[in-house]
């Protein structure tokens, strides 16, 4: 057995060990306040048996291994359905990013391990009503106040802002400029005085994400994490891991085997759904398209773990992942007949095919839209002319609104 074997079969003896006090089974029934809780508890386990931060540097806490075992880890931990995904954002992008571009060393390690051990969330605050998949359009700003700065504006769709303690936020500190110079990086106390949270009702019944206002939020300059003006880079460090990070062959739907089963146990035409050849032929398409997939993360693991840049790869596989959900679901639903009317809005994503029929199309906007990923796809994967863009190259106050 290899050693990355030996891994995956310790962390699932380990996950199995846990499950029934913090699995699926356990979470029924809860209120989001509850399993917040369990998942706090949860987070602070995987802590102490070494499986937080499997692949951040031991000097802050983390294990010191590659992405490969922190890939490893969390496909085992899939199937167990257990309270994660509260820190999913937190421990994906604000707190990597932390450690990389954060001033304060000594603020930046403790944060870190309170936020590996669930004590506290971070979240990222990027979208804009103006400024969605436009990062470079958004109309936050930042203004110099003493020796620190005055923030002001509006960010939507964050998710869990309303549970987190801190967040990462890009902000405008120069109109005068092209729209991508004009940005600059920081970290924002989200208990500040002057931050207000206000939850979103999504079509799915559940508010996980939020829209946050700024009213003269003081911001230190301690909290800049960018070269003033360099915040669009610093940015586009935190999408490029977003799309690995939000990376889920299955599009964070149910597996391929919840369909499988499906098939098998519904009749159609007079027999089981799995021996119709269209049904076949679907199963067969989505394992192969999901294999694929999943083959992009690794190599974009491999790399990392050889110290390289992924690429724009990850793109393509958010585009694919959630679309192919949003159909299997839409023809799972079909099969299911009537019974698929039955919702239940706190059904979990990975199990039930109406919530997670209902939920894709906040998947396929949630981390890039669709038409954003596919032009990245187009223009640096395929390597095709950018589109025309009027605003390229004028200051930012000179673009009309």
């Amino acid at each position: 057995m290899s050693d990355l074997e030996t891994y995956r079969s310790t962390a699932r003896a380990w996950l199995e060990s846990v499950a029934p006090t913090f699995g699926r089974d356990a979470r029924v029934g809860l209120s989001v306040e509850d399993d917040l809780a369990l998942g706090r508890r949860y987070q602070r386990a995987k802590f102490d048996a070494g499986y937080a931060g499997i692949n951040w540097p031991v000097d802050v806490g983390g294990q010191g291994l590659t992405h490969i075992e922190k890939l490893a880890f969390d496909t085992e931990e899939m199937v167990f359905g257990m309270p994660g995904g509260y820190f999913g954002i937190s421990l994906g992008m604000p707190v990597p990013i932390l450690i990389r571009f954060g001033a304060d060393k000594d603020f930046m390690k403790e944060r870190v391990l309170k936020a590996l051990k669930g004590e506290e969330i971070w979240c990222q605050l990027f979208s804009e009503p103006a400024g969605g998949s436009d990062l470079a359009g958004l109309r936050t700003r930042a203004e110099v106040d003493g020796n620190g700065w005055k923030l002001n504006g509006q960010k939507l769709w964050t998710s869990w802002a309303q549970y987190c303690d801190y967040g990462v936020i890009v902000a405008r500190t120069d109109p005068t400029v092209p729209k991508h110079k004009g940005l600059t990086y920081y970290w924002v106390d989200m208990k500040a005085p002057g931050v207000d949270v206000r939850p979103i009702k999504l079509a799915g019944g559940d508010s996980h994400v939020n829209e946050v206002f700024f009213d003269d939020v003081r911001l230190e300059d301690s909290q800049r994490m960018s070269p003033v003006g360099g915040g669009f880079a610093v940015a586009m460090t935190t999408l490029m891991i977003e799309r690995y990070i939000a990376t889920d062959s299955g599009g964070f739907g149910p597996h391929i085997d919840e369909f499988v089963d499906l098939a098998r146990h519904t009749d159609l035409n007079g027999k089981p759904a799995i021996e119709d050849g269209r049904i076949r032929s679907t199963i067969a398409r989505n394992y192969a398209m999901r294999s694929g997939l999943e083959s992009i993360t690794t190599r974009a693991m491999l790399m990392m773990r050889a110290g390289m840049e992924p690429g724009a790869e990850g793109s393509l596989n958010k585009l694919v992942a959630v679309r192919s959900r949003q159909k299997l679901s839409e023809l799972a639903l079909d099969l299911m007949g009537n019974s698929g009317f039955a919702f239940d809005a706190h059904a979990s994503v990975k199990t039930d095919w109406a919530a997670s029929w209902i939920n894709a199309p906040t998947g396929r906007i949630a981390g890039g839209a669709d038409e954003m990923l596919l032009n990245t796809i187009a223009e640096r994967i395929l390597g095709l002319p950018q589109d025309h863009r009027p605003d390229k190259g004028v200051p930012f106050n000179a673009i009309p609104a």
